[in-house]
Parts: C-alpha cells; sequence; structure tokens
C-alpha cells in the first residue's frame, strides 16, 4: 500500500521542485497527493486539504470537475495534438472567437503559448517588432512597476521587480525603466486608495513623456500585484494610464494571467476600469487549472503590422511546439461553458463579502497591519510592530509558520513572505471559509507569539 512515506522518498531521489530550497525538505515533508475533488486534496495517508490557493491561482471551478472532465475524455478520442503553424483544429477556432467576444473591445487577434512567462515574452517581443516593423527602431524599452512580478523567463523577469526572483539573474536581463508602484499599503494616514493612485500617476506620466522617443510599452498587472505580496490599487490608475499611453503612442501591456476570469470580481480587471490595453496576457485560470494553456490577445492595428508579403520579412516568427493545443483549448473552453451556465461572477461576489465579514475580527490583531481584498483575492499583512510599521525580518520566515501550522490544520496557504491571503477556488461554500478563517487566525496567533 503506498504511502507518504513511500512517495516522499521517491521524490526526493530525483524531482528537483519550483520554487523551492530543496534543503528545506529535510525538516518541511513534501506532501504527495493522489486525489482532488472540489476544494479539497488528498494526500497518501488519507489527509485532506483545503486549497486555498487553487493551486497556485489556476483553479477555477474545483478539482476534478466533472464537467470539464467529460470534456477532455470527448476530445482525448478525436485529437490530442497537432501543430498550429500550417494547421488548425475547432477547439482552437471556438476558443479564440470566445476570447474577442469576451476580452475588452479592440481585441482582435488571439496568440498562444504554454504558459504565463512565455505570454509575456511574446507580449515584449510583439510590441517591439511592431514598432520595428513601423521605422520606429530606436523603441526598445519597457516601463514596468515596481514590486511587478511578470513571470521567470529572461524577457518577464527583467519586466519585473521582485528581487527574489530578479537579482541573482540581472547580469543577463535587459533594463527596463521602473517606477513607483501606485500600491496603496503604502498611502499616507488619511489617503484613500483612488487619491494615492491619482497621485503615484504624475511619476508614471513623468517617465512617459522623458520616454516616450525610446519606448515600445507599459506593461502592468491590473489591480493586484500579486506576487509581490498581493499589493493593491485603484482602477483610476489603469485609465489615467490608458490615456497617457495614447498621448505618447506606447502600447499598455496588461498582465491578467493571475487576475482573468473572475479573480477581481470581474472577468477581466481592465473592466474596473473600463479601458482596452492594446495588448492582453491571460493564463493560469484559462483551463480551470487543468492543462499550461496561455494567450496574448492583440488589436488588429498590432495584427497588421506583421501581415505582408513573406519576402518583407516582417512576420512574427514565434513558436511553441506545443501552441493551442487541443486538449488544453477543449479544457479552456469547458471552463468558459461553466461562465456561461452558471451565475459564477454574482456568486463571487457573495461569497468575497462573506471572507471579508469572516476575517475581520483580525483587524484588532496587533501583529496585522491590513486586510484588503479584490474580489476572491483577499490578504492579511502581517507586521512586527503595527505602530511603528516594522515588518518582521524576512529571515524569520513568520508566513512559513503559518503554512505550517495550517497544514497540520488541514488547509493549504502559501503566504507570500509576511503575507497570508486567500484565493480559493470559486466552488468553496460558507463551511469552508469558516474552516479557513479560523484555522488562519490560529496560525497567525502562533506564528506572531515570540514577537
Amino acid at each position: 500500500m503506498s504511502t507518504n512515506a513511500t512517495w516522499i522518498d521517491q521524490d526526493l531521489a530525483v524531482v528537483w521542485h519550483p520554487c523551492t530550497q530543496m534543503k528545506d525538505h529535510e525538516w518541511l515533508p513534501l506532501i504527495p497527493i493522489r486525489r482532488g475533488q472540489g476544494v479539497w486534496l488528498e494526500d497518501y495517508d488519507g489527509q485532506r486539504y483545503l486549497d486555498a490557493i487553487s493551486s497556485w491561482w489556476v483553479n477555477l471551478f474545483g478539482h476534478s470537475h466533472p464537467y470539464i472532465n467529460n470534456a477532455l475524455r470527448a476530445q482525448l478520442d478525436s485529437l490530442e495534438h497537432v501543430l498550429l503553424a500550417g494547421f488548425t483544429h475547432a477547439p482552437v477556432i471556438r476558443l479564440s472567437q470566445r476570447l474577442v467576444k469576451l476580452a475588452p473591445p479592440g481585441l482582435t487577434r488571439c496568440f498562444y503559448a504554454d504558459n504565463g512567462s512565455s505570454a509575456i515574452e511574446v507580449a515584449l517581443k510583439m510590441s517591439f517588432h511592431f514598432h520595428r516593423n513601423q521605422g520606429q527602431s530606436l523603441k526598445t524599452k519597457f516601463i514596468t512597476l515596481s514590486n511587478s512580478y511578470h513571470g521567470e523567463t529572461l524577457g518577464a523577469l527583467a519586466v519585473g521587480d521582485v528581487a527574489l526572483y530578479k537579482q541573482t539573474y540581472a547580469p543577463l536581463l535587459m533594463q527596463a525603466i521602473t517606477v513607483p508602484s501606485p500600491d496603496c499599503y503604502l498611502r499616507e494616514p488619511g489617503s484613500g486608495w483612488r487619491e494615492h493612485s491619482i497621485a503615484r500617476f504624475e511619476v508614471m506620466r513623468t517617465a512617459l513623456q522623458q520616454h516616450a522617443h525610446e519606448l515600445c510599452a507599459v506593461i502592468v498587472e491590473p489591480l493586484v500585484q500579486c506576487a509581490g505580496h498581493m499589493r493593491m490599487y485603484d482602477p483610476v490608475y489603469l485609465k489615467l494610464l490608458r490615456q497617457a499611453c495614447d498621448e505618447v503612442g506606447v502600447h499598455l501591456i496588461v498582465d491578467e494571467i493571475a487576475t482573468g476570469f473572475g479573480r477581481t470580481g470581474t472577468l477581466f480587471a481592465c473592466e474596473q476600469a473600463d479601458i482596452s490595453p492594446d495588448i492582453l496576457c491571460l493564463g493560469k485560470g484559462l483551463t480551470g487549472g487543468y492543462l499550461p494553456l496561455s494567450v496574448v490577445l492583440s488589436t488588429e492595428t498590432i495584427y497588421q503590422a506583421f501581415y505582408a508579403d513573406y519576402a518583407q520579412l516582417s512576420g512574427f516568427l514565434h513558436s511553441h511546439s506545443y501552441t493551442g493545443n487541443p486538449l488544453a483549448c477543449t479544457a479552456a473552453n469547458a471552463s468558459l461553458d461553466i461562465f456561461e451556465q452558471q451565475p459564477i461572477l454574482s456568486r463571487n461576489a457573495q461569497l468575497a463579502r462573506y471572507m471579508l465579514d469572516a476575517v475581520q475580527e483580525l483587524r484588532a490583531h496587533p501583529h496585522v497591519s491590513e486586510i484588503r481584498q479584490q474580489g476572491m483575492i483577499l490578504a492579511i499583512e502581517l507586521i512586527k510592530n503595527k505602530a511603528k510599521g516594522e515588518p518582521y525580518p524576512w529571515q524569520e520566515r513568520r508566513g512559513l509558520r503559518v503554512y505550517q501550522h495550517a497544514l497540520a490544520q488541514g488547509v493549504l496557504l502559501r503566504p507570500l513572505g509576511n503575507v497570508i491571503y486567500f484565493m480559493p477556488p470559486y466552488v468553496i461554500n460558507h463551511d469552508d471559509i469558516d474552516l479557513l478563517v479560523r484555522v488562519t487566525t490560529d496560525g497567525i496567533h502562533f506564528a506572531t507569539n515570540e514577537a
């Protein structure tokens, strides 16, 4: 009979895990999972875990969803994969038609990749190449926000600003122009989110005006800087940014890889600012958490800049072997079916309110500096000294203590430093939320009792 110990020993002999210091597993056991159902995961010893982070933010409708399962079984019987260069297939056509219809207005073309980082690479190259095809060879730079994260391939790292991921590889990276984030955690006492976001935009406006001659695009995560400790800002910043990019002739690339498909309360976060980007990157929840797939949507203007006779050598030749994989596209179509068939966004609004109400007692905790929320993303920021604004030293790994406590109580959290966050599948219910909040509250008490 298989047990956790059986699989852990085998794993540690051959597997190198992502975003992990492997030496930690000398004292922090791996959790081998044998099945998932709804919001629950189960290991080989029969222990269950509430997946409060949607398995790295990808799972929308719970594990082993019967509708998506059935769609994939049917697709397996007809076509598992075919190259998308010179060929096509029904799932990718159908998905593209639907995405163009659902996305912010003006985005008419879908270019597929395998994951979020790859989508960012596509977007950066697409913007640069567009300007090159227009004879604007001086446009080679990008503006990004401080504390931003766009992935871990070299181009994506270059336009990110989380030192933990980027610093080691800095010698390999192109140089981006970084401006201060509108992060509302940093607002002055008495200042509101909107006021702070407007004030912070003036630095971006100045940078756009100074560097317009050499800029391809600005790239932002809308409303929530997810890997940047779930820091949030007001939609007005996006509206101002759209206007300013238009004024200076610079593309706006919006990275909705984590925020898309209902995470922030609307299908896309852009909707809350009533804007359309020039390039939109989607991934993670695109397939409901089933298979790797990402997509970059562009305007017709960008697409037409590459449309020419072959001899002009202006085509966009970026490619991935599994581009537009039929199985992944089928999972994505099934996920969109669920959005059409069920009142997902209105139910999420109710769940979000319930989550926020459930954590209210933590506002008075002496080591909780802020509770913030954007739709189905809720973050609780721990602090060493609330009166002085003194954070815990990262070396103390307070968030990891919460993680360990929660696992022992059957809840999967994966804090970002000293920020505990909830990003659950949309099928979570009130009882699950009550459990999640109770375990998190106890975990925070446990992690901060030696402040």
